[in-house]
């Protein structure tokens, strides 16, 4: 347990906890104290939930089914928390709460990453909209069916703000406490917003290496990238006979490391201009995580490049052409007979058959998906989505 001596005066506390919706006793006392604090039970309930066992089979850029070593949504949350947590001790800030907030920040994500995401929010947006922000805190507030007195992971209020990345005004008026900072235009935790950086430093260097090793970029391609080009020079000044593999990784890793320091120092500077003498101090003030205005250029050409390259690459789209289809057609069908859902979803479907429908499907798994519109539409060995 990390010791709150060593806490920031402005780092969330456990202790302090604006607290869960439903009250629970503390963990078990050992010699008077709590064998787990409230962030760690937290986490450990996220890890074993049913949706983050199912982030192993959901995309992050390359469907699962495409290779065993490109990321998915899981071992992407697991970079997530790692890079997190160590700033998160660098800082001075609450280890288990900002690593709680990285494993749990995906639980809503579709199948089929951004594909499925943005096929589900079409399907829906004459009954609500769909986003994975919202449907991760949906998760943890009400789908996990887990415990016999609630629905849900009864998680601390801290842990949820710092799923919410960002939020409609429309929708956070419906969402109670942890809405309240989109319409009074505060800020979230500092480990809230150590997780967002490190979550974009995880899905932009590791895009890389993923693009990198399915051959749709090249490293010809990436020193039109600064931040690569710098990297990528001091390892072949450095290792001028390197093989290519060992080339990518280790251009890769320091580039992760170049910008969890900018950020550490940035960060660092913009809370010494404030200090802050409490976690209100931080809510209040701006969004004080960030990285330097030079490697916030560096990193933005550096997310330009993939947007253009790879995720708009023809062979990527193709397989986001098909990925659209099945989520379409999956709602589609699902919303003209809910008879075909299963049966924890028809009670929920009577009272809001669209969003019990969007529920079952930003639940399933890319090779689940796949797997039911092969069998709803008789199509067995037919359906082979792909990237080539």
């Amino acid at each position: 347990m990390q010791a709150i001596s060593k806490l920031a005066p402005y780092a969330a506390d456990p202790e302090n906890s604006i607290g869960r919706h439903h009250n629970e006793p503390i963990a078990m006392l050992i010699n008077g104290m709590p064998v787990r604090n409230a962030f760690q039970r937290d986490r450990d309930r996220i890890i074993h939930s049913t949706a983050f066992r199912r982030l192993e089979y959901k995309t992050q850029v390359f469907v699962n089914h495409e290779g065993d070593l490109f990321r998915t949504r899981l071992t992407h949350s697991l970079e997530v928390a790692q890079l997190a947590r160590g700033i998160a001790r660098t800082l001075n800030l609450h280890e288990d709460l900002t690593e709680a907030i990285a494993l749990a920040h995906d639980l809503g994500h579709t199948p089929f990453g951004h594909a499925g995401q943005d096929a589900l929010n079409e399907c829906m947006k004459n009954f609500g909209g769909f986003e994975h922000n919202l449907q991760s805190l949906r998760v943890v507030d009400k789908l996990e069916q887990r415990y016999a007195e609630f629905d849900g992971l009864n998680l601390t209020f801290e842990l949820r703000e710092g799923i919410l990345k960002h939020c409609a005004i429309k929708n956070a008026k419906q969402l109670g406490d942890v809405g309240l900072r989109f319409i009074n235009k505060t800020n979230p935790s500092l480990e809230a917003q150590v997780t967002n950086f490190a979550d974009e430093i995880a899905y932009n260097n590791h895009d890389v290496d993923d693009g990198l090793r399915s051959g749709l970029i090249t490293i010809a391609q990436l020193q039109q990238v600064e931040l690569f080009a710098e990297q990528l020079a001091i390892v072949q000044s450095k290792y001028p006979n390197l093989e290519q593999k060992r080339l990518r990784h280790e251009t890769i890793r320091r580039m992760i490391n170049v910008l969890v320091i900018d950020l550490c120092t940035q960060t660092t500077k913009n809370i010494a201009k404030i200090n802050p003498k409490n976690i209100d101090d931080i809510r209040l003030a701006q969004y004080l995580v960030s990285f330097s205005a030079e490697m916030t250029a560096k990193n933005l050409s550096l997310k330009q490049f993939l947007r253009k390259n790879l995720y708009q690459h023809e062979n990527v789209k193709n397989m986001s052409n098909q990925a659209e289809r099945i989520i379409r057609e999956l709602f589609e069908k699902f919303l003209g007979d809910i008879c075909l859902l299963p049966e924890e979803y028809k009670a929920s479907a009577k009272a809001d058959k669209a969003r019990a429908v969007a529920d079952y499907i930003a639940g399933m798994t890319d090779r689940f998906a796949i797997r039911e519109y092969r069998r709803l539409f008789n199509l067995e060995g037919m359906v082979n989505i792909s990237y080539r």
